[in-house]
Formats: C-alpha cells, structure tokens, sequence
C-alpha cells in the first residue's frame, strides 16, 4: 500500500491539470480524477510493471472518454439547488482570465483527438511513447496529431485574435 502511495500521490496535480483541461469544468475535473483513483487502487493488482504515470493517464484519459459519450446520448443536467456560481458564468474580472479563457475556447476548437495529444505532450510533458500508451495509438499518430494540433492552434490565435477596438472621447 505504501509503495502505491509513493507511485500515485505525486501524480494527482498533473492528473487534475489534465482532467480539467479535458472537462472544462473543475468540479467535473476533480468527480473525474477521483474516479480514475479509486480504479487505480481497486485494479492495482492489474498494473503491470513499468510506468504507473501512463497507465493512470491511461485510465484518466478512458474514463473521460466514457463520460463524454454518456453526456452526449443524455445531455447534460445539473439541479439547480446544486449548481454551482461558476456554472452560471461570471464576467472575468482580470485580464488572465480572460486570456486564459480565451486559449481555452481556442483549443476547444481543436479535434479532440488532436487536443488529447497535445495536452498530453506540451502540458504533461508526456515522452510521444508514453501518450502513444495512453491514447492507444501509434508514436507515429502521436506525431502526427500533435503536428496538426500546433499548426491549428497556432492559426486559431493568428487568425482570430479577438481584438477590442477603443474610440476616444473627446
């Protein structure tokens, strides 16, 4: 138990970056990572030897898959009562947020195969062999995904820079 301790714990915040880039959504973010957990621990005997990184960004990365299918077969409902203030928007009170958001919305556009490799390799700092594991496809589709990735990326902030026009007064 101690040695999974010592293999899983020092994931947890990378694990979390990465679900939260994949929901959007920190509450879900964290239902998500939870969830990814309690499967490590409960399949640990399942693991094989090697790099226990991969393999929960494996688990992560599958769990999330599952989640976005079942909300697009049922839609998404949330309680009011539970709801939280940021699921009803709030305007940004500091430019970072809005920068922030506004990478957000780009890389929302992006295809979420494409976006998958890319948060994997230039967020998590995955090696192209261990996002290959995680996604269960070729280094060379990594490659090439991650290729398409930056150059849609980069075109999304070259082409729709959202720039705001001032008037002066006078």
């Amino acid at each position: 138990m101690d040695d999974m301790l010592l293999q899983v714990e020092p994931l947890i915040p990378a694990l979390r970056r990465y679900a939260r880039a994949l929901t959007r959504n920190r509450t879900s973010a964290d239902d998500l990572v939870q969830d990814c957990l309690e499967r490590a621990v409960s399949r640990w005997y399942q693991r094989r030897d090697g790099d226990v990184r991969a393999w929960l960004f494996t688990i992560l990365h599958n769990l999330a898959v599952n989640q976005f299918r079942q909300a697009a077969t049922r839609g998404k409902h949330v309680p009011i009562d539970e709801a939280l203030e940021d699921n009803f928007g709030e305007p940004a009170a500091q430019e970072q947020k809005l920068v922030y958001q506004d990478v957000l919305n780009k890389l929302a556009k992006i295809p979420e195969d494409q976006r998958a490799v890319l948060l994997l390799v230039a967020v998590e700092d995955l090696s192209y062999a261990e996002a290959a594991k995680v996604l269960g496809i070729p280094v060379g589709t990594v490659m090439s995904r991650l290729s398409r990735a930056r150059e849609r990326l980069q075109l999304e902030i070259e082409g729709g820079a959202n720039v705001v026009a001032l008037r002066s007064v006078k």
